[in-house]
């Protein structure tokens, strides 16, 4: 199934290619969306991705404080939507994802945990409007740059926050998977705060 996160042809063409009718090819795709193994279905046209002339508007009047701000608002009501709409499939997922292979990068890993939960939301619109968020907080005129590499005890910190937000999640717990979200997303921020303190100054992080 590793494809399937992936765009999935036209339902005209799925059924050419499968030769298969479409009652029985809409059936399949329902049952593997209810066990999130597609995302949810788009209504209407395809989502279409920002060409960079949109991107580079946003980018150009945005700052990392921004970025985390509206991450706050939007991030502790995904957790609490995935805590009561995920599929065991999905929490499968997230809880996955919250323990980071150390051969991946970082920011990367990162990323991956929560655009699970976002996923898991089953909210298409929120997750189009958080997919273009994150794209502009990482692009590279916008995201600060790292005076050194990433702290070993930052990464495990963070990957127990993650850890906490997924066992929320699994446990069907909301309020907790809302509140161990906004915790988490205090930490980034604090991170970043420091992070634009050591650029303004010149040193080097973790340096006092």
């Amino acid at each position: 199934m590793g494809g399937l996160d992936q765009d999935l042809p036209s339902e005209r063409d799925l059924v050419d290619q499968l030769n298969v009718p479409r009652s029985r090819l809409r059936r399949v795709l329902a049952e593997l969306r209810a066990e999130g193994e597609l995302p949810p279905a788009q209504v209407g046209r395809k989502s279409s991705r920002r060409d960079s002339s949109d991107i580079d508007e946003l980018v150009s009047v945005a700052n990392p404080n921004d970025v985390i701000e509206l991450r706050m608002m939007l991030e502790p009501q995904f957790a609490r939507l995935a805590a009561v709409r995920a599929s065991t499939i999905e929490i499968k997922r997230i809880q996955k994802a919250a323990c980071s292979n150390k051969n991946v990068e970082y920011g990367a890993a990162d990323l991956a945990f929560h655009r699970e939960i976002a996923r898991s939301s089953r909210n298409p619109l929120a997750q189009e409007i958080y997919d273009l968020l994150r794209r502009v907080g990482t692009d590279s005129r916008v995201r600060l740059a790292q005076t050194s590499p990433p702290c070993p005890n930052r990464r495990a910190a963070r990957d127990l926050e993650h850890q906490a937000i997924a066992q929320a999640i699994a446990e069907r717990d909301p309020d907790r998977a809302e509140l161990l979200m906004r915790d988490h997303l205090l930490s980034v921020r604090k991170v970043i705060e420091e992070r634009s303190r050591f650029i303004a100054t010149g040193e080097t992080e973790g340096s006092s």
